[in-house]
């Protein structure tokens, strides 16, 4: 019982008793009063969402910070009883989501709809709701509400900034022999034929052997090991520094652009995620094949491919991945580099200790890899991390090295390196 509720019972039962003690009609009149208005406004309440349906839908369900999320809320009132007002709560976790709103006066069979838009601050994978029908009486006594789950989802992928140069040792350039495995991208090493199979691009029919044969025939093809880079994610929680709980105050005047730019978040891991995200970027955009490993709560393999579909599979990944991790990257680099083909440019990013990331590029260099370093100095995202890494980025490091520290303009810092 709310106190709204108290109130008019308490005035009830003063009228009553008012009434029993001086036997003055004028109490009980009061007392009818009250008495009425309580069970009006219970019936009324009964009443209140019936017939109300919401439908909320977005036009992507896929998208990036920095960009707005359009989102359409459609209450549908499906009886003939008009309601006079409805409250919409958006409870989604989004990060500074709107849509939240109160819809007056919906008549019978009607459809009401608007538009939100939300910026988009934060990476991950979001619930678009619950959400909150609250509805009630005149007077506000019984308030009644109805919970709407989330039907779909939001991945949030993390921003990226632009790169304009990022060096390609020589070893990476295309040529060499091929490396016996097969991909669906289409290379200059043809590994052979196949029987066509449903789904099979048109493009890779080999139309001499079809001919011949008399029904389709498709060309097979190996990737050329000398073109794949792979990057080797850091997300061991020991050493990353920073706070990850952040809020990007934004200008209203800028709700307009389709796109704006958000300041990085002082982490050490997220600014490693967004590095890495660019840098995925540039390289297929290079037309060069990408593979990613990394370990969090579960191991993170994507193995080289060339395209869009693997640029969208390792922006994924990097949508959800966090800094929960506990195999420091030296272990990482051991137990996984040996299912790399030999030649290949590894990219490193760690904010580790840089003893442990010259065990990794020694034992890089010593498989024939091409190994670059990402190093972000986390003594300048974590003050309480200081007295264990603060010490000076080691000139020993026999790889090309990219130095990032917090406020850094990521692509000034990504594109010379340090030594």
């Amino acid at each position: 019982m709310n106190s709204s509720q108290k109130v008019v019972l308490l005035l009830f039962m003063a009228s009553v008793l008012g009434g029993m003690v001086s036997g003055a009609s004028f109490y009980y009149h009061w007392a009818y009063f009250w008495g009425g208005l309580f069970l009006f406004a219970w019936i009324y309440s009964r009443f209140a969402l019936m017939g109300l349906d919401l439908i909320r839908t977005t036009r992507a369900h896929r998208s990036q910070v920095g960009l707005n999320l359009e989102e359409r809320f459609e209450l549908i009132n499906h009886s003939r009883i008009p309601h006079l007002w409805v409250a919409i709560h958006n409870q989604a976790p989004l990060p500074g989501c709107q849509g939240s709103k109160v819809i007056s006066f919906i008549k019978g069979k009607e459809a009401r709809s608007y538009l939100v838009r939300t910026r988009l601050i934060r990476r991950g994978l979001y619930p678009l709701g619950d959400t909150i029908l609250a509805a009630g009486d005149f007077f506000g006594l019984f308030p009644v509400q109805r919970k709407i789950p989330a039907r779909d989802s939001v991945l949030v992928f993390p921003m990226t900034v632009d790169i304009r140069a990022f060096p390609s040792p020589a070893g990476t350039l295309p040529g060499g022999e091929a490396m016996q495995r097969r991909t669906q991208q289409i290379t200059p090493n043809a590994a052979g034929v196949r029987e066509y199979s449903p789904g099979d691009p048109l493009n890779r029919i080999h139309w001499l052997s079809s001919a011949r044969r008399n029904r389709l025939i498709v060309k097979e093809f190996e990737l050329d090991p000398l073109a794949e880079v792979w990057f080797f994610f850091d997300a061991d929680k020991s050493c990353h520094g920073g706070d990850d709980s952040f809020f990007v105050e934004l200008n209203p005047r800028e709700t307009w652009k389709r796109v704006i730019n958000i300041p990085l978040p002082p982490s050490s891991f997220e600014v490693q995620v967004v590095a890495c995200a660019s840098l995925v970027k540039y390289f297929i955009e290079k037309r060069r094949a990408v593979g990613f490993i990394a370990h969090d709560r579960n191991l993170h393999v994507l193995t080289g491919e060339r395209g869009t579909r693997q640029f969208i599979k390792i922006m994924e990944t990097l949508a959800i991945i966090e800094a929960e991790g506990n195999l420091p990257i030296q272990y990482l680099v051991e137990s996984q580099a040996r299912l790399i083909p030999t030649g290949s440019t590894i990219v490193l990013l760690s904010p580790a200790n840089p003893k442990a990331i010259n065990e990794s590029l020694f034992y890089l260099e010593r498989r024939g890899y091409h190994p670059i370093v990402i190093y972000l100095d986390a003594a300048t995202f974590d003050v309480a991390k200081k007295p264990e890494i603060d010490q000076p980025i080691p000139e020993s490091f026999q790889a090309p090295l990219f130095l990032i520290r917090q406020g850094d303009d990521l692509t000034q810092a990504l594109y010379k390196s340090v030594y």
